[in-house]
């Protein structure tokens, strides 16, 4: 088992939430910090803090805490956002097509090589500079051509089983998943984060709810 193996999944999620508030505090020309005050940030406990980080090396100066903006690239490093991991967008609907105009992939590890649609009436149309919409049925040939690596998934549950099924045989792992379809029970070895977003309103409803 490698070291990467052993840090536990709490400790990679609140990764990109270091990176994101190392980031506004670069751009604040803030040059180092305190594992206190990145531990107020963060709400978390500075002992937290030093634990996380010391998972990947620790950082830090004993009496002069972290660079920020060494700290900030060094957790780039980790997260893997240099990389440009060639991904596919299934599902071109209001969703998908919000994905694809507000989220910059390529400051966040992917490159956004195509995007599929069913919808006769998308296909052939600009879903941004450089990307056309294609035709679902080109998926194979399209995905073997340019190595795809990634999928994210914008389309419903009833129709991802087939559509993963086909990216799965073409060798495709890795999933960024809005379907609500459980890939991981049937392709164990498959890297998927689910993103739910009606549990996390559910769960803002909960802490209303509760909280008095």
């Amino acid at each position: 088992m490698s070291k990467s193996d052993s840090i536990s999944m709490s400790v990679i999620r609140r990764l990109p939430r270091y990176y994101r508030f190392l980031s506004e505090l670069d751009e604040q020309h803030v040059e180092r910090i305190s594992s206190n005050r990145l531990a107020q940030i963060m709400h978390v406990t500075a002992s937290q803090v030093r634990q996380d980080l010391n998972c990947f090396g620790g950082f830090g100066q004993q009496g002069y805490g972290y660079s920020v903006g060494q700290l900030r690239l060094e957790i780039q490093n980790i997260l893997g956002l240099n990389s440009r991991r060639p991904a596919v967008l299934i599902g071109a609907g209001n969703f998908g097509t919000a994905i694809a105009h507000h989220i910059d992939f390529e400051k966040l590890g992917f490159s956004l090589a195509g995007c599929f649609e069913t919808d006769e009436g998308k296909i052939g149309s600009r879903l941004m500079d450089g990307i056309i919409i294609r035709n679902e049925a080109e998926l194979e040939s399209f995905c073997r051509e340019q190595k795809i690596e990634a999928a994210f998934l914008c389309i419903p549950k009833q129709t991802a089983e087939s559509v993963i099924g086909r990216l799965y045989r073409l060798g495709v792992r890795c999933y960024w998943n809005f379907s609500h379809y459980d890939i991981a029970a049937k392709y164990p070895d498959a890297i998927v984060e689910n993103v739910h977003l009606n549990d996390t309103l559910m769960t803002l409803s909960y802490r209303i709810t509760n909280s008095n």
